[in-house]
């Protein structure tokens, strides 16, 4: 649609699922993007198709996000959009068999890997040529609200991302900043990590819906009529 023409956008976890989606869209509508993942072959695929900028990093990492501020600043001169999306379950399980370093893991990627993208995000926004602006969007899940009981490190991270999208948009708006901050809730999206997941728990399959767009609307939702996966 070419609406995105002279933006600039982040996409982390940019390499497969939904991010990868997103990199494809918000090439498609004009933005340059750069997006992060750690699937160095596919990063070369998304590239070559979509002219996207791969940035191999970590998203709980501090020190790759300072890189990734030298590069956006030398190389892009503003960042508008900015999609955290990067996100993990490896290793988790109830409250009563989680270990420790599953845990941390966990929400070292999903919670504070949103929180530097976003604390990376402002930063930049807030220096852009015509004035401080952009959008942040988090990638939460329907998991906020409806928390599993085996994947209690994914639900408390998903549940905590919103807080931390409510304290990001208040923040700005208290400086006067043009930066908007939301969280989206996706419910099951067959990504590969949940097909991952319902390959490991074959008791899970017919119990999982994918979302579908509304032919209508084009709004996404779970659907009683969809396949049984």
């Amino acid at each position: 649609m070419g609406n995105l023409a002279g933006k600039v956008a982040l996409v982390t976890g940019g390499t497969s699922g939904i991010g990868r989606a997103a990199v494809a869209r918000l090439s498609t509508d004009g933005a340059r993007v750069i997006f992060t993942g750690s699937n160095a072959t596919a990063a070369a695929e998304i590239g070559a198709a979509t002219g996207a900028t791969f940035f191999r990093g970590q998203v709980q990492d501090p020190a790759d996000w300072a890189r990734f501020d030298a590069l956006v600043r030398t190389d892009f001169g503003r960042l508008d959009i900015a999609f955290a999306n990067a996100g993990m379950e490896r290793g988790d399980s109830s409250v009563e068999h989680i270990a420790v370093d599953a845990w941390n893991e966990i929400l070292a990627v999903n919670l504070t890997g949103v929180m530097l993208t976003a604390q990376a995000a402002v930063r930049l926004m807030r220096d852009n040529p015509d004035g401080p602006a952009g959008s942040i969007i988090i990638n939460s899940s329907m998991n906020a609200h409806k928390a599993l009981g085996n994947f209690v490190a994914y639900s408390t991270s998903k549940a905590a991302v919103l807080a931390l999208s409510k304290s990001t948009a208040i923040h700005c708006a208290g400086d006067g900043l043009k930066i908007r901050c939301n969280a989206i809730l996706p419910g099951v999206v067959r990504t590969e990590m949940i097909q991952g997941i319902i390959d490991r728990s074959p008791t899970a399959r017919g119990r999982w819906r994918p979302m579908r767009a509304c032919r209508r609307c084009g709004a996404w939702r779970s659907s009683k009529r969809s396949r049984r996966l």
